[in-house]
């Protein structure tokens, strides 16, 4: 062992803060992702993949800058960059057996014995590299015998050259020393590489191939309990959620997942359509973002130089603002820090709103970003709002705790299936529920929560039937939303003061 004396500095990869848990506000991200940069591409399409850290995430799907082209990416950065918010759930439908297309076959100059190919999408696998042999140094004659010097050769991944992708995301070929082309001059290469532009609304939709039993797209959300034991809270495709066909979608994908289960889903107005403010209520229209589980969301938000769809920012700031509150989703996700530094449309143009523009945008039933000493979220209303204004559909809140109680019941008492149907089995599951509702109002969760069997709906067709019918009364609270404060000039107080200083 060395003797030490003097001084001593070593350097620790930097760490982030640990991400804070949820089960109660897992996003569920459909999109597109670099996955020729992931451990194990053929693994990484159509899916459900959860992850913990930015770094599981790079490793399953890879990642990249290029956020429209690969969508996921954003929802990556967010979660674990901006917000700290594990676990997402994502689901890539960028398939590297069908979006793919040709590498021109090219010829690379080799530079110390290694080549660059500065194109994004490389699938390394399918790669074909050619060398020259010959002028090789010793230890390389015998290898080369077998063919003329400089002729080109195929070349053996491991054997001749190994490769690896830099930081951009290009593929690096690196010549071995103990290879049969190590003084090659140049490398000609061919192969495959991603084309996510190949990949189509329909992909992103998905479907149920009845033949082989496979799912695609948005359909894969059905396997996300059945693997994972964890009931999707929100649904977002960021760069996607602009397009109605896909907004309607997620719409449709909100309720009744695995039978039982409900999530919210979060929609961005396309800003090229919807340029200002006042453009928002009609483009939302338009696009039929009218259900009571949408967050309709305009317009984009930026971060240290880096632009997102809202819905990849507003989602992991959901999700951590749930996990940060116990797990419960009661309070609202408006007026809450995103942990960026502007809003813009797609064109880069800067939005600054005021107070009113952006009640204005609430009224319509669209959240919004708006500056006050940081920037935060703004809104309460669903977006069936106005159209709907019964308070368990049009308050994000409510609808969040009446989706959230539900999810709960459906897990809970899900083990109490088949019991026998005995009064005892009854009281155990309303009087544990009951429990637990009052645990809620206790902690300021909820004005009320309880669950009653009435035997007067429980008729004896319904016992032989097996089939037992609960009421549950539930009372979340409403935001505040708005606060009057009346001002007066007062004239007694200003003549009593001036009376005392005479």
């Amino acid at each position: 062992m060395a003797y030490k004396h003097g001084i001593e500095i070593i350097e620790k990869a930097t760490s982030f803060p640990s991400p804070t848990a949820t089960r109660h506000g897992v996003q569920v991200v459909f999109g597109t992702a670099p996955v020729n940069l992931a451990q194990n591409p053929a693994a990484a399409a159509n899916r459900p993949i959860k992850v913990s850290t930015f770094e599981e995430a790079e490793k399953a799907l890879g990642y990249s800058d290029d956020w429209e082209n690969y969508t996921l990416c954003q929802s990556m950065y967010a979660s674990f960059k901006l917000f700290q918010i594990e676990p997402v759930i994502f689901i890539n439908v960028l398939d590297p057996q069908n979006h793919v297309k040709d590498l021109t076959e090219k010829a690379y100059e080799v530079n110390n014995h290694q080549v660059t190919i500065e194109s994004a999408g490389i699938l390394a696998d399918t790669i074909t590299v050619l060398g020259q042999t010959g002028n090789s140094g010793a230890g390389l004659a015998t290898a080369g015998e077998s063919s003329a010097a400089g002729e080109n050769v195929p070349l053996t991944k491991g054997t001749d050259y190994i490769t690896r992708f830099d930081e951009f995301g290009y593929l690096s070929i690196a010549l071995l020393s103990t290879g049969l082309a190590y003084q090659s001059a140049e490398l000609t290469v061919s192969g495959k590489m991603l084309d996510p532009e190949m990949v189509t609304e329909a992909d992103m939709i998905g479907a149920y191939n009845a033949e082989t039993g496979t799912e695609t797209g948005m359909e894969v959300l059905r396997q996300v309990y059945p693997k994972y034991g964890v009931a999707p809270g929100i649904l977002l495709a960021p760069g996607w959620s602009e397009k109605p066909n896909i907004g309607a979608a997620l719409q449709g994908k909100c309720e009744d997942i695995n039978g039982a289960f409900r999530a919210m889903c979060l929609l961005d107005l396309d800003t090229e359509q919807a340029k200002k403010h006042t453009d928002c209520a009609k483009v939302k229209r338009e696009m039929g973002y009218d259900e009571a589980h949408s967050i309709v969301l305009w317009p984009r938000v930026t971060s240290g130089g880096k632009e997102f769809c809202y819905s990849a920012v507003y989602g992991a700031m959901m999700s951590y603002n749930t996990a940060a509150n116990n797990d419960v989703p009661y309070l609202y996700p408006s007026n809450k820090e995103l942990n960026v530094d502007g809003a813009v449309r797609a064109d880069g143009t800067e939005i600054l709103l005021d107070q009113v523009q952006a009640g204005i945008l609430n009224g319509d039933g669209i959240v919004t970003a708006f500056c006050d000493l940081a920037w935060k979220s703004y809104g309460n209303n669903t977006g069936c709002y106005p159209e709907n204004t019964d308070p368990k559909d049009r308050w994000i809140g409510c609808r969040r705790m009446f989706d959230y109680v539900a999810n709960y019941f459906v897990v809970e008492y899900r083990k109490r299936l088949d019991s026998n149907m005995n009064r005892r089995t009854v009281d155990d599951i309303v009087n544990n529920f009951n429990i637990w509702g009052n645990s809620l109002v206790a902690a300021g969760m909820c004005a009320g929560l309880y669950a009653e069997y009435r035997t007067e709906e429980n008729t004896t067709d319904d016992v032989l039937n097996g089939h037992m019918k609960l009421r549950i009364y539930f009372a979340p609270y409403t935001p505040v939303e708005y606060i009057n404060a009346l001002m007066e000039f007062d004239i007694a107080t200003l003549e009593s003061v001036m009376a005392e200083e005479g």
